[in-house]
């Protein structure tokens, strides 16, 4: 019984986890994000770990069956939200790309004078 105890509290605490790394990404925090995403993936760990040595009765599947489909429904919103910022970032690369070529493009014309006839 207290091993079933014991994975309701793993369960909780990822779920925590994982709002937490919601939370984050919808604000942007990618740096604190990555420090919780160490934290998830150790509690996802020890959860499988934790769970492979007990039998988990009935009762208690019915109150993790909630917190699992909840964990879940975060990860799905959290890929969203990380495929979202991948094209930003993807974008942003791009851009910065284009604009490198353009000023390379230009650097090498600077201090010349060009006459129609020179192109």
């Amino acid at each position: 019984m207290e091993a079933n105890l014991g994975l309701l509290q793993h369960y909780q605490q990822l779920l925590a986890t994982s709002t937490a790394m919601l939370v984050l990404t919808k604000s942007g925090r990618w740096d604190e994000l990555i420090a919780y995403e160490v934290d998830y993936l150790s509690a996802v760990e020890k959860l499988t770990r934790f769970q492979d040595a007990s039998e988990i009765a009935p009762h208690l599947q019915a109150q993790i069956r909630p917190i699992l489909k909840q964990i879940l429904d975060n990860e799905v919103e959290l890929k969203a939200l990380l495929n979202q910022r991948m094209e930003e970032l993807r974008a942003l690369v791009g851009q910065t790309s284009r604009q490198h070529n353009l000023n390379a493009a230009y650097g090498r014309l600077s201090g010349n004078i060009l006459f129609p006839n020179d192109l």
